[in-house]
């Protein structure tokens, strides 16, 4: 596994689990110590125990040796593609990782197969990777070495489970050889609870990712969308409408959680990279564009809530609960709290923060503009209003009184909708989505 970041890693650890011994490569010293100790560089609940066992009976061997991966029969390529100034996507590291696989194979006299499963724009696989590897390796695709696409369905916060149950595999392949062999390596991996196997061409592998994230936005944007219609009618919760149409086959309950937008490090880069994509085809995704605008004015939209129940933010102490992008993470990437501290921000709101998880990596993107509580009491008290970000259990747990005791005035801006509002009525509580009869 070339890449040990949170796909790599996470895959390793799995396969290791499941007997198959496995090299993870990086080039990031501190990254190879922790995990040489058991412990992930990011949090991800359940891989830390899976590390443990499987470094401890050396199934799992990580190292910066790249040579190494001539003693085993088969490669994945799991680095990062992030994004270029412009949205397109940035194949640095994916050639590195590529050129450095066929100098290490060179010699090699048995069959070994490539596999990408970083999130690359169709046509990568074949018309970059292919090339590189080829020239490096001095063997062209065939007898000698196989090439394939394999891209990843993970969801951060369970990522474990769905490495280990997913919703379907998909191979993308030129030949039936190279096809054959990861399949049966994924076929062993699942044993008998085996999921839904789709073999097809590199390209189209390829975008059945950027297609999935595509949609999963889409449905986001859309339920957000309903519930900025649904804040506008006295009496009407996004909630209910949401719960209905779930239950219609044609539409189904997933995704349909309304709140201040997504993010993580795949659906936004993702979208700029399918929409740059296309249009250097010559065809403009316009719906794509929308749904990012519409992620995007979310973040406006908790701000402008902030100011009904407050007026002027200028001064303002405003508390924010969760920084991650989702709980079950420490990821900040593209989240939406950062977006929406942004705004808070610029309106001259002195902001307060506190996440279970994500404090490290906030700290490191928030230098010196926003003040770091040590638990969500100390983070909302003396403060003007609450905005809460992030659905972890932790915030859950607050009640009414701990917003009235311990806030300069108890406005709360519940953009994830934990709470229930029936309980809320003493306090200025605003749930997004949520229409009002005041």
């Amino acid at each position: 596994m070339i890449g040990l970041g949170y796909v790599g890693l996470c895959t390793a650890a799995t396969l290791a689990s499941r007997g198959f011994r496995v090299v993870g490569i990086d080039n990031d010293e501190t990254k190879i110590r922790s995990v040489r100790g058991a412990k992930a560089p990011f949090h991800e609940p359940g891989l830390n125990n899976l590390l443990g066992k499987t470094i401890k009976k050396k199934i799992l061997y990580v190292t910066d040796d790249v040579s190494m991966v001539s003693d085993t029969q088969l490669t994945q390529i799991a680095v990062g593609t992030p994004s270029l100034e412009d949205g397109s996507i940035d194949l640095t590291y994916v050639k590195k990782a590529t050129q450095e696989l066929g100098d290490a194979i060179r010699a090699k006299q048995t069959y070994h197969v490539a596999v990408v499963k970083s999130t690359v724009v169709p046509g990568t696989t074949n018309t970059i990777v292919r090339p590189i590897l080829e020239q490096s390796s001095g063997k062209p695709i065939g007898e000698k070495i196989g090439l394939c696409s394999n891209p990843e369905f993970l969801r951060e916060g369970t990522a474990v489970n769905d490495s280990l149950h997913p919703d379907v595999v998909v191979i993308g392949a030129n030949d039936a050889k190279s096809a054959g062999t990861l399949k049966n390596l994924l076929l062993g991996f699942h044993g008998k609870n085996r999921p839904p196997m789709i073999v097809t061409r590199p390209e189209t592998a390829e975008l059945v990712k950027y297609a999935s994230n595509a949609f999963l936005a889409a449905r986001v944007s859309c339920v957000n969308t309903i519930a900025n219609i649904a804040q506008a009618i006295p009496d009407v919760d996004v909630t209910e409408v949401a719960k209905a149409i779930g239950h219609i086959p044609r539409i189904g309950a997933l995704f349909l959680e309304a709140g201040p937008g997504y993010g993580g490090s795949c659906f936004h880069k993702d979208l700029q990279a399918l929409i740059s994509f296309s249009k250097e085809r010559g065809y403009d995704p316009t719906m794509l564009s929308a749904i990012e605008e519409t992620n995007e004015y979310q973040s406006d939209r908790v701000a402008a809530l902030s100011e009904k129940l407050v007026g002027s933010l200028m001064g303002k102490r405003v508390a924010v609960l969760g920084l991650a992008f989702k709980n079950g993470t420490d990821d900040v990437r593209e989240a939406a709290s950062i977006r929406v501290i942004d705004r808070l921000r610029k309106k001259g709101a002195s902001v307060v923060a506190y996440d279970p998880a994500a404090m490290p990596n906030a700290k490191k993107l928030l230098v010196n503009e926003v003040e770091f509580a040590e638990d969500e009491r100390s983070a909302i008290k003396g403060a003007d209003c609450c905005v809460v970000m992030t659905e972890w259990d932790e915030f859950k747990r607050l009640r009414p009184k701990d917003f009235l005791r311990e806030m300069k005035t108890p406005n709360i801006i519940d953009a994830r909708r934990i709470f229930e509002p029936s309980k809320y009525e003493e306090l200025n509580y605003v749930r997004m989505g949520l229409g009002s009869s005041k």
